[in-house]
Formats: structure tokens, sequence, C-alpha cells
């Protein structure tokens, strides 16, 4: 069995999903607009830097899904997917994905960020997995809390065990593993896989890649 595995913030989006819904909530008044906006972008430096505390930022990420009913939030995603997500796609990425879904038996973005979010990204590329941090849902109500590993770091080879296991395989047994990220805190996943691939890396990992010898490419550049 084949496997690719796409992370998808800075890696098939030229962007951050969960920081850009963060940022669309504050753009329908649907949170606090000031202090939210600082706490976010506090978050997201905190990740680029490889210091998130990631209880701590689901604690934050999670409250408005708690907050707001279903059918507004579900009005939501759909605008945030049409109006922000579509164009953060390059077609390079379109591209990529289309060659390895022709080619691979088992394709599927594993993120950081909750399903919520993503489960229509992923469903844009015609991807048919996803392994997401997931938030709880009780009674079809979301309560701002985190069900299982969230699937950051190291969490991504838990959460990708998981979902192997559940398909009676494990990582070890496949024939093939490939891995594409932007991103340092995607390291431990990128170490485990036959096939890491460095996509508009950020410094730290780029310098990584170099040092192993592995591929480097772009998504972005036209």
């Amino acid at each position: 069995m084949n496997l690719v595995l796409f992370d998808l913030d800075n890696t098939l989006l030229a962007g951050d999903s969960d920081y850009e819904w963060g940022q669309f909530l504050i753009a329908k008044g649907a949170v606090d607009g000031p202090d939210y906006e600082a706490r976010n972008k506090a978050f997201y430096e905190a990740y680029k830097a490889g210091g998130l505390d990631i209880h701590a930022f689901l604690a934050f990420a999670l409250q408005p899904l708690a907050t707001h009913p279903r059918e507004k939030l579900d009005a939501w995603r759909a605008e945030y997917v049409e109006t922000r997500v579509r164009t953060m796609i390059p077609q390079a990425a379109r591209d990529l994905v289309r060659r390895h879904l022709d080619e691979a038996d088992l394709v599927a973005v594993i993120t950081a960020t909750n399903s919520f979010v993503t489960t229509p990204i992923a469903k844009e590329f015609g991807i048919p997995h996803l392994i997401a941090t997931e938030p709880e849902e009780i009674e079809g109500r979301f309560t701002g809390k985190v069900a299982g590993t969230p699937c950051f770091r190291e969490g991504k080879i838990v959460r990708l065990e998981q979902f192997l296991e559940a398909r009676g395989t494990r990582l070890d047994a496949l024939d093939t593993s490939r891995f594409y990220s932007d991103s340092h805190n995607d390291l431990p996943l990128l170490e485990k896989v036959r096939y890491p691939v460095a996509v508009d890396p950020d410094p730290v990992l780029h310098a990584r890649a170099l040092e192993q010898a592995w591929p480097v490419i772009s998504l972005r550049q036209r």
C-alpha cells in the first residue's frame, strides 16, 4: 500500500486556515474583535516559533464553536471556504494532489486545524481522508473541548497510527509513505515516513531538509 499525506496550512494552502478562520469570525462579529485578534495573532506567532501550547490554543480556538448554533456555524463555514479558502489554493497544489490521487492507494490530509474547519477544505481538493484535531461534540453541539489526541507534532503520529490501525495496517508495513509539509512542527512525522518532502518550508525545516537531503519544493511559484 502506498500512502501520501499532506499537511494543509502553508503547504497545500498559501496561508493558514485556522488563523484565517479566526480572522473571518472577527469580521462577522462572532467574537470580541480586538481581544480575539490579538490572541489569534499571538498563538499563530507561537506556532511559527515552535512554542505553541496546543491545549491553550485549542481552548481558545474551539470556544466559538461552542458559543454559536450549528446552523449559523455551518453557514459561516460555507462562506469562509468560498471567500477565503479558495483564494489560498495554488493551482500547483491542486495538480500535485490530483497526481497522487491517481497514483496512491491512500491519500489523506493530516492537520492540527480542527476538523470542523478543514473537512470542506479536504473535499475541495478531492482528498478522501482527513486526519485532524477533533472538536468534542455532544448531541449535535460542540462543547469547546478536544476529543482525543490533538493532531499536532507527535500527536500527528498517534493519530496516523490510529487511522492506519483502523484499516488493518501500520506505517512500517506500508510499501511507501510520503509526507508533504512546510513546518518544523511536523518534523516528528516527517522523520517517520519513508519520503519526507519540504514544501515552501520555514527556515528550521529548510535547514533540516538540506541536512538530510530531503526534496524541497514550492507550490506557490508561478
